[in-house]
């Protein structure tokens, strides 16, 4: 990597800069540009864009629904015939119509406080009773058992509401008010994403001839039973009536397409098999826990995780961090993090991208939305951040302050305060 290039070179250049130079880059960061103001503290258990924080919220995020839709939608039946002398209790087994899954952002299941409390907004906002956990229509049993008290063509059917729609992230962040002040607020952070979920399964049978009520899930039934079709009006023994081509044909396009492909071909699309050259800012920094001694630690074997470990004349940099093709959109920081003392980048590994509570590790640097983050500050004056990766949207912190203890990401943060640091120039 050309600016960054080989670790002895870098480390005697580093060596050179001074508590000054230090100082002047955590200035031209804004970290220090002006006297703290002090943040009111946040009352509101549901923030909302605009709501104060504090800086204990720096290293947290809140979901918010954006957008949302409902719709009835069948996802399991079977065209029935009953006759004179078959009325009464039968069990019928239907045929799978549509598939619903649960799914937040781009994860195939619901894992972390973050996709869970969002599933919990959409439910609020809308009155509904929603799954909030993953699960799919098709672990639901297909049978249907009803009681049949009249003869004729029935299309019997279980169904729900699917509810869809888009969410943004809420984060906190300094901003800087009218008169030139600054405070720290909820602001629509850079993640966002869609979700799906349902309402609990209904169950039961809809006649062609049978009122219902319009855009209902019994409505939504009675269409697929093609009311014109010679199927509903030829005599029938009693039992299963084949599905017409318009039910076959609704089946089909009703079935759920992929909404994201593998990780290797997300891959492909982000260009992680591309070198990055790194332009790093001139300062090193420590990422400590305020008024503590331990800051991140990088590791010195592949496999190993950023730990927080203390500062002393042994750690041979490995304590040491530079901010890499820094860019600042709507007062939010965007950087690569390299490593001094092992020349690499943290990352999250790409295996465990979607996994909740996965360790923040070193890899090669390359050009990846994996090894990016964003940096959320206090007010000028302060040095606390907080800090997101780019391509989960998972937010940086430990379990407990321990030498040792590893940094890991959580998809809400860490509520306790724990996912604050501070960026200390060395």
């Amino acid at each position: 990597m050309r600016p960054v290039g080989p670790v002895s070179r870098v480390g005697r250049s580093l060596m050179a800069v001074t508590a000054t130079a230090a100082a002047w880059a955590v200035t031209a960061m804004g970290l220090a540009a002006s006297p703290a103001a002090a943040a009111p503290p946040t009352t509101a258990q549901t923030p909302a864009p605009g709501d104060t924080c504090t800086a204990a919220d720096l290293g947290t995020r809140h979901p918010y629904i954006k957008t949302t839709e409902v719709s009835p939608t069948i996802t399991h039946f079977k065209g029935w015939y009953v006759t004179e002398g078959t009325t009464g209790n039968q069990t019928v087994s239907t045929s799978t119509q549509t598939t619903i899954s649960v799914s937040v952002g781009l994860n195939g299941n619901v894992e972390g406080s973050f996709a869970v409390e969002t599933l919990g907004k959409v439910g609020a906002s809308l009155g509904l009773n929603v799954k909030v956990d993953y699960s799919s229509t098709s672990s639901e049993s297909n049978s249907v058992t009803w009681n049949f008290n009249q003869p004729g063509y029935y299309g019997v059917y279980k169904g729900t509401k699917k509810v869809t729609g888009t969410y943004g992230s809420l984060n906190c962040n300094r901003v800087q008010q009218g008169d030139g002040s600054w405070a720290l607020k909820w602001i629509e952070g850079p993640g966002s994403g869609s979700f799906t979920t349902y309402t609990t399964l209904e169950e039961g049978a809809v006649r062609c001839q049978d009122k219902v009520p319009a855009d209902s899930i019994m409505a939504k039934a009675q269409s697929l039973l093609d009311c014109g079709s010679a199927a509903a009006k030829a005599e029938h023994p009693a039992g299963a009536v084949a599905p017409t081509t318009k039910q076959m044909r609704d089946r089909l396009v009703q079935r759920p397409a992929l909404t994201s492909g593998t990780f290797a071909e997300q891959s492909k699309a982000t260009g992680r098999s591309a070198r990055a050259a790194l332009n790093c800012e001139p300062g090193a920094y420590k990422i400590a826990v305020p008024g503590q001694p331990l800051s991140w630690g990088a590791p010195l074997l592949a496999a190993d995780g950023v730990r927080l470990r203390p500062s002393t004349i042994f750690s041979a940099h490995l304590d040491n961090w530079r901010l890499c093709n820094v860019t600042e959109h709507n007062g939010v920081l965007e950087a690569s993090l390299w490593n001094w003392g092992n020349g690499g980048c943290a990352t999250i590994a790409e295996q465990n991208a979607a996994t909740e509570r996965a360790v923040l590790q070193t890899a090669p640097c390359t050009e990846d939305d994996l090894q990016r983050f964003y940096i959320y500050r206090d007010v000028p004056g302060s040095s606390k951040i907080g800090v997101q990766n780019k391509y989960t949207g998972s937010m940086m912190g430990h379990d407990r302050y321990a030498d040792g203890e590893f940094i890991r990401q959580y998809s809400s943060g860490r509520q306790d305060g724990t996912g604050t640091y501070t960026l200390i120039g060395v």
